[in-house]
């Protein structure tokens, strides 16, 4: 297993195509969530989207996502509990599509980071093992909710209560996961999708990431009907709105009279 140089970031930043790609970069502990990779992964997701980034891909450096947290700090805390979760609520908070790369084993605290990104694509290496009671400790962080969210109650009463856990191609089967890719493609398929959210338009993208929050509060489909129109009538009402459909028409047209001369 590698080290980290001293000199070296616990969580690095990149910046590609108007996306950021945030890595967990401790994997000589394997890249547990201590206090301190926490509060890195904090202060570099606000970084990016001070900086405008149009999407965060959440990645760590192999072999294990992320073991879970620090059990030396649990023996002997350093700070409140609430604030070792300040890095998984910064992503879970992030007003831009987030998409977890998980390659490698997320244990316990681990499985909240992918779970709290809105979409997770996982290595046929990655497995999720919540593993929380196996410590003697309750699940944390919304992880029970997160969990049921993506798997149901079932699925969740059988990974936090019974410690099943999960392969790559299982959560993707499970809906844990979007989908399952070989390793050598993980970062390849996150990026694509991070990507295409970067290449929109992001006031647009962040508006409509917020709707799809708030829509699963809804108890109808007529409150989610008016929550929509609200949000598609301030869409419409933006400047530029008809110059951006006019330039979409006229490509359409453009490769439609292509596609008529071949």
């Amino acid at each position: 297993m590698s080290g980290r140089p001293a000199s070296a970031p616990l969580v690095t930043v990149e910046r590609i195509d108007g996306f950021a790609v945030l890595t967990l970069n401790d994997p000589a502990h394997r890249n547990a969530l201590s206090y301190e990779m926490s509060s890195a992964l904090a202060a570099a997701v606000e970084e990016v989207i001070a900086a405008g980034a149009g999407a965060i891909v959440l990645a760590a450096t192999p072999p294990v996502f992320c073991a879970g947290g620090n059990l030396d700090d649990l023996i002997s805390p350093r700070v409140p509990l609430a604030d070792t979760y300040a890095g998984m609520l910064a992503v879970a908070h992030a007003p831009v599509p987030t998409i977890a790369a998980v390659g490698g084993a997320a244990i316990g605290a681990g499985v909240n980071l992918p779970l709290a990104c809105d979409v997770i694509i996982a290595a046929e290496s990655a497995s999720f093992d919540p593993r929380f009671l196996d410590v003697g400790i309750h699940p944390g962080g919304g992880h029970l909710w997160r969990l049921a969210e993506r798997v149901g109650t079932q699925g969740a009463a059988a990974l936090s209560l019974c410690g099943d856990r999960l392969t790559g191609a299982e959560a993707a089967r499970s809906g844990l996961a979007w989908r399952c890719v070989p390793d050598d493609q993980l970062t390849e398929q996150a990026f694509r999708l991070a990507r295409r959210a970067a290449g929109r338009q992001r006031d647009l993208v962040i508006r409509t990431k917020q709707t799809l929050r708030a829509t699963a509060a809804c108890t109808g489909a007529d409150e989610a009907v008016a929550l929509e129109l609200a949000a598609q009538q301030w869409s419409v009402d933006r400047p530029g709105f008809a110059d951006h459909v006019r330039a979409v028409r006229d490509r359409l047209r453009a490769a439609q009279g292509r596609r008529a001369t071949t």
